[in-house]
């Protein structure tokens, strides 16, 4: 055998040996407990995201796969725990804009959201609505707007804490507008809680937590935040037809693991969840919660997280926003 043949040979058997336990990994996993980080406490969005998604994934697997709710820090906390976990696919995370929208909201995070994390998946893409707690005199967004330029600083909106994705949907609304709305932030789905109560004029949410009370007339909705109307709501008009240009709001969730984990692995999640996501029942349980399931490619998933830092950081700025 020549030199020139010898070297290849030995490269070759390079790569193989590189590429033959992570390929084992991927033929094995999953062999046991998958522990799935939620940022936020149980009953809201997030939360029964990554239900549906861990209960279709234990049946298919026969692994339990446990959902570990770290809420805090506008998901701060259970970004650091993900972040600083195996990377062998027995820890993912569910994450959605907030994760995006931190990295200019607070000044030092323990984490990086690109660089300590792989991408997996964008699971769903989930309709915001502008709702309104019924004592408030509007029954249009251009109503809302004239209401709140009349008496600047004096409504007030809910969310479900800085950062969160109803923060950062109300202030891009704000934006907009040209409107002066006072923040007032809650843990969690309190929010719908003080609005519902009446200690708040209004809030943009998903139909996961605002949902049953639109339907039974404690909330009123305006509009939705959607390019286009959605069918779980069709007669609803959106933010941008409604009086706001330009307005366009979708959250987005997705999966996480961190960064390291196997490419072999990372498939295997990726594989995995798009075929839950085109489950019939699936879909079912997603469109009554307003939400369209995606199953993106970690490629794509990884871009759409670089683009929105990018977009929500000239928000923040815009409107001097800082939590820490």
């Amino acid at each position: 055998m020549n030199r020139r043949l010898t070297t290849w040979v030995y490269h070759l058997a390079l790569l193989l040996a590189a590429l033959t336990p992570s390929l084992a990994v991927a033929q094995d996993y999953p062999q046991k407990s998958i522990r799935f980080v939620v940022p936020f406490p149980p009953g809201g969005a997030t939360d029964a995201l990554a239900r549906i998604l861990g209960e279709r994934m234990t049946e298919a697997w026969k692994q339990p796969v446990v959902i570990d709710n770290r809420g805090g820090a506008g998901g701060n906390i259970a970004a650091e725990i993900a972040a600083k976990s195996l990377p062998d696919g027995y820890t993912i995370i569910i994450v959605g804009l907030s994760h995006a929208a931190n990295l200019s909201l607070y000044s030092k995070l323990a984490y990086h959201p690109v660089k300590d994390f792989t991408p997996v998946t964008q699971a769903v893409t989930m309709h915001m609505f502008l709702v309104v707690h019924p004592s408030v005199p509007v029954k249009s967004v251009k109503e809302l707007i004239a209401l709140a330029r009349a008496k600047p600083g004096v409504l007030n909106y809910a969310s479900g804490g800085n950062g969160s994705t109803p923060h950062m949907a109300m202030e891009l609304f704000k934006s907009l507008a040209k409107v002066d709305v006072v923040h007032v932030p809650y843990k969690g789905t309190q929010s719908v809680i003080g609005l519902l109560r009446g200690e708040t004029a209004l809030l943009i949410e998903n139909l996961i937590s605002v949902g049953a009370h639109v339907h039974s007339g404690r909330l009123r909705v305006l509009a939705v935040g959607a390019s286009k109307r959605t069918g779980a709501l069709p007669e609803v008009p959106t933010v941008a037809e409604a009086g706001v240009p330009g307005y366009e709001m979708a959250a987005w969730f997705g999966i996480l693991a961190p960064a390291g984990t196997p490419r072999t692995v990372v498939a295997t999640l990726q594989r995995q969840m798009a075929s839950t996501l085109k489950l019939p029942d699936v879909r079912e349980r997603l469109a009554k919660l307003g939400s369209e399931p995606v199953g993106r490619t970690p490629e794509d998933f990884g871009a759409l997280i670089k683009s929105e830092i990018a977009k929500w950081a000239k928000v923040v700025k815009a409107a001097g926003l800082k939590v820490d």
